[in-house]
């Protein structure tokens, strides 16, 4: 039997990198058990107030976010307040599939159109390779908001 998993990110500002990952991976940010949210409302507002209700005092040091497939397929990202900063480059980086089944000219501009709505959202384009076939379709390497490196594939 396979197992699923969750994709865990050590990070400086759970809420933004949460939001830009919901937006790259068209996730949701899910509300807090029980909650029903209203149209528009901010399931990360509502987070706040449901722990604030429970009479649980947060400091920035220990803020918490989750992003979900909205069709359970893909796994959970979990991003988690830590005091270290990024020293290196991520050892694991995700490839997010921009452009399936497209090719050459057509699939360039598909990522090139993703990589510039990314970094309106606060993503860092770092590099471009073209296609170079038979092996290499070509791809985008990007960075979020606090340096992790993924790619437009």
């Amino acid at each position: 039997m396979s197992r699923t998993v969750q994709i865990t990110v050590d990070c400086h500002d759970p809420e933004r990198l949460a939001r830009f990952w919901a937006e790259a991976l068209a996730y949701t940010i899910p509300g807090p058990p029980g909650v029903r949210l209203g149209e528009g409302e901010d399931p990360i507002t509502a987070w706040k107030r449901f722990i604030a209700d429970l009479g649980i005092e947060l400091g920035p040091e220990n803020m918490r976010a989750a992003i979900e497939d909205p069709d359970q397929v893909g796994p959970r990202v979990f991003f988690q307040a830590v005091p270290e900063p990024k020293t290196v480059k991520n050892r694991l980086h995700l490839d997010v599939r921009t452009a399936p089944g497209l090719d050459g000219d057509e699939r360039m501009d598909a990522l090139e159109a993703e990589c510039s709505r990314l970094t309106e959202l606060g993503g860092t384009r770092l590099r471009r390779v073209d296609p170079d076939p038979p092996l290499e379709h070509g791809f985008i390497v990007m960075a979020d908001p606090e340096g992790n490196e993924f790619c437009l594939d």
